[in-house]
């Protein structure tokens, strides 16, 4: 009895299994040799160790060249399974062609990156996974040194990605496409080869299998709603494409919405979630650990939000670390301020304790406002009060919200932020299903106030933590 791989073999030799169209999985690398595959550039930075296709050296890509479909895909499915080292940056590119050098111009490429920082000044954020520069992952879901699958299914005018099955990216391409400002010209969905990616020395990646199965080119189209390409959609590719985390640091799960519908959503946004829980809500570490399970493994940050101190004696440090971040939420009532002035004054010293007692890495500016003093924001947020919290801000390395909802911090204090070295985040605080948005306001002020990636917080990436830089003593 043949084995799965002499079978497998075998059909790669048959002129049946060479045939466009052909509906069974089929290996395109023997485990053997790389026989079918072409390396640009940096040839030798590819090699079969240990049955494994070994990524290990300068920039280079290895082509898929060999019989099976010609070398040629349009619909299909793919499946690696690899494992990488600490710091490799990596890939899976389709619908491209082979080029001698360089990054590959013509198709996408799906993202290997779990720990890689990036080179020079430059801090990546998309993390494996992503259908890079168009819908972009930031939290790293799977370890290095550790073997894990990733699959891509290509139907038409959809692309979907998973993560050892899980679901992360289902993009639906209007038309015409939309490419990415400064991107490759040819990152639309069309026919091509695969490459896999060596992207430097030092980045180093294993592909144990790459199989794929053929699906027809005359797939009906696909049946999901078209997207609608607006300016906020243009926005979000063109702005995540430079590197900024299109990001909603700040959501709630209220009016009935459950988790599989923020996923959905953010699929379909491109927007990846911060689901956060309230401070106040959970008694104990237990019960913090029983509110966290659900998001293990998830396409999510989470985040408790919180008012005042009082959690740091709810909750102990080891709860808090498992945490993504510590948000800042002001929740006040909605009542009438009788003396803005006075109130203003308050807030500031209060928030300005706060961030220097409290472990806090993002500050939700417009959630520890009433509505009286939002409507007067930019008379009562006077130059003495901006320059005493973006000092605490700064000082105490505490990001910005950009809220979508109230459409604050105002272009004056975002622009002192700025200068001062503060970071920022999107963020929505929503209190209702209808009102999580596309962070529109945040996306405008990255325009109005020049910001770029380095101007924006990711979780880690800058600095450690807030509860693992200080935690209050004696707690």
């Amino acid at each position: 009895m043949k084995t799965r791989r002499e079978f497998i073999g075998a059909a790669i030799t048959s002129p049946l299994a060479l045939a466009a169209g052909t509906r069974q999985w089929v290996d395109l690398f023997d485990g053997k040799s790389m026989d079918g595959w072409r390396p640009s550039e940096n040839k030798g930075s590819w090699k079969v160790v240990d049955g494994q296709l070994a990524a290990d050296g300068p920039r280079s890509h290895l082509f898929y060249a060999g019989p099976v479909n010609g070398a040629d895909f349009k619909n299909f499915e793919i499946e690696v399974e690899l494992t990488t080292k600490p710091e490799c940056n990596s890939g899976v590119y389709f619908h491209t062609q082979y080029q001698e050098t360089g990054f590959p111009e013509k198709g996408f490429e799906i993202q290997v990156n779990n720990t890689a920082r990036g080179d020079g000044g430059y801090l990546e954020r998309k993390k494996t996974a992503s259908l890079y520069g168009i819908r972009n992952m930031y939290k790293q879901l799977v370890p290095d040194e550790k073997p894990f699958r990733m699959s891509a299914t290509v139907r038409g005018k959809n692309v979907q990605i998973r993560l050892n099955g899980q679901l992360v990216v289902d993009y639906v391409e209007p038309t015409p496409p939309v490419i990415p400002e400064g991107g490759e010209k040819q990152r639309f969905l069309d026919h091509g080869t695969f490459a896999l990616q060596c992207h430097n020395d030092g980045s180093k990646a294993f592909f144990k299998s790459v199989r794929v199965r053929s699906l027809p080119d005359d797939l009906p189209a696909y049946m999901g709603a078209a997207p609608v390409v607006d300016d906020v959609y243009r926005a979000i590719i063109n702005i995540g494409r430079h590197n900024v985390p299109m990001v909603d640091y700040h959501v709630f799960l209220r009016d009935g919405m459950t988790l599989d519908d923020a996923l959905r959503k953010s699929r379909q946004d491109g927007i990846e979630y911060g689901i956060t829980a309230e401070a106040s809500t959970l008694k104990s570490d237990a019960h913090a650990e029983r509110w966290l399970r659900p998001f293990t493994g998830k396409p999510v940050f989470v985040a408790l939000s919180t008012t005042d101190g009082a959690w740091t004696r709810t909750l102990s440090k080891s709860a808090a670390q498992q945490f993504g971040y510590i948000l800042a939420d002001g929740r006040p009532a909605r009542e009438i301020v009788a003396d803005p002035q006075a109130y203003m004054d308050r807030l500031v010293e209060e928030t300005v304790k706060r961030l220097d007692a409290e472990p806090i890495d993002i500050y939700a500016f417009a959630t520890a406002l009433t509505h009286t003093v939002k409507e007067r924001a930019e008379e009562l947020w006077t130059e003495a009060r901006m320059a005493k919290l973006i000092d605490a801000l700064a000082r105490n390395k505490v990001a910005i919200e950009l809220n979508t909802l109230d459409q604050l911090p105002s272009v004056s204090f975002i622009q002192r932020a700025k200068d001062a070295g503060c970071k920022f985040g999107f963020g929505t605080a929503n209190r209702t299903v209808a009102e999580l948005k596309r962070c529109e306001f945040g996306l405008q002020m990255v325009e109005t106030c020049k910001l770029d990636w380095r101007n924006f917080y990711a979780p880690g990436s800058w600095w450690a933590k807030a509860v693992e830089r200080r935690w209050p003593s004696g707690v």
